[in-house]
């Protein structure tokens, strides 16, 4: 009976959360499936520890600690031992990013089990190619300290040989050194040219996503094809987070404009890293499950003005 309880306690919050969502496009469409299988790339978090099944079948954090430009060394690594003590499981880091030895020291001095973490990492630009992302890989593998990383993405198709360095990637996870294979900031045509090359389809397509970067076009692509969109820069950058309209929320749901924009988020049903190295923020950040933006307001939030302060890829021409 207890499970049963706790089972029909999840439906319903996951079908209030659902409900808040009812009017996008992206939610449309997923619940739009079959009844037998609703979208298997979108889920509604309920905590830090709800997660997303993958098209490969890996279960995925939903939510989780962003390290972009995360300093280097005792920075990095106390602010991976803070977000892990208090819920996080999910950490993404970067060769590009420079931490993943800080990374991999903090997931050991944090005392908690590697299988109960889900690190990603991404192959920067000028690691790509086959051999060069195998021996980017291996050295990635190294500086973490750990035998595999969960999720590994092409940061960005910039760098030409996607393919190549896709296929290497792919190789790995037959080896067992990485779990899941994914890609970020691709467009429509990026993808497609990974499609049209036969690959197998992206796990996950990390890119910026708020409410003042919507990329609707793009996660309807991605849900259409059951690729997880993941969410980087969640605050724009806190470059907006006086607007008035988040101004105006902020005092309606007693919450910091911060909090609404990730909450805008999680019911949009996106995997969100939020990056901070300042426990205080870290903890704020993690305190949004407890409440949901109304529909009326989702709606003003998915018309205010669009702007990008992220990695623009879609004047890259595809080339293979």
């Amino acid at each position: 009976m207890e499970a049963m309880a706790k089972w029909i306690s999840t439906v319903l919050l996951v079908y209030t959360a659902v409900t808040v969502e009812k009017t996008s496009a992206e939610l449309e469409y997923c619940t739009g499936r079959a009844e037998s299988e609703a979208c298997s790339a979108f889920r509604v978090g309920t905590d830090l520890s709800s997660t997303v099944r993958l098209n490969d079948g890996v279960l995925m954090p939903l939510y989780g600690l962003g390290l972009w430009q995360a300093e280097a060394g005792q920075v990095a690594e106390d602010t991976v031992v803070f977000a892990l003590k208090n819920g996080y499981r999910l950490l993404d880091t970067a060769q590009i990013y420079g931490n993943e030895a800080d990374v991999g020291s903090g997931v050991i001095k944090s005392g908690i089990e590697r299988d109960k973490i889900f690190i990603v990492s991404k192959v920067y630009t000028t690691n790509h190619g086959y051999w060069q992302t195998i021996s980017s890989v291996n050295a990635s593998l190294e500086r973490l300290q750990t035998n595999y990383v969960d999720l590994f993405l092409i940061h960005s198709p910039y760098g030409g040989q996607n393919v190549d360095t896709y296929q290497a990637l792919l190789d790995l996870k037959a080896k067992g050194v990485i779990r899941s294979v994914g890609v970020s900031n691709f467009e429509i045509q990026h993808l497609e040219g990974l499609r049209q090359a036969g690959l197998p389809t992206p796990s996950v397509n990390q890119i910026e996503l708020h409410p003042f970067q919507r990329r609707t076009d793009l996660v309807k692509y991605c849900l259409e094809h059951d690729i997880a969109v993941m969410g980087y820069s969640p605050l724009a950058r806190a470059f907006r987070l006086d607007d008035p309209l988040l101004v105006e929320l902020s005092e309606k749901y007693h919450r910091t404009a911060a909090q609404v924009m990730l909450r805008w988020s999680v019911q949009k049903g996106y995997i969100t890293i939020p990056k901070s190295t300042n426990p205080g923020r870290i903890l704020e950040n993690s305190n949004i499950f407890d409440f949901s933006l109304a529909a009326e307001d989702m709606d003003l939030l998915d018309n205010i003005p669009q702007l990008t302060y992220g990695w623009d890829t879609s004047e890259y021409v595809w080339d293979g």
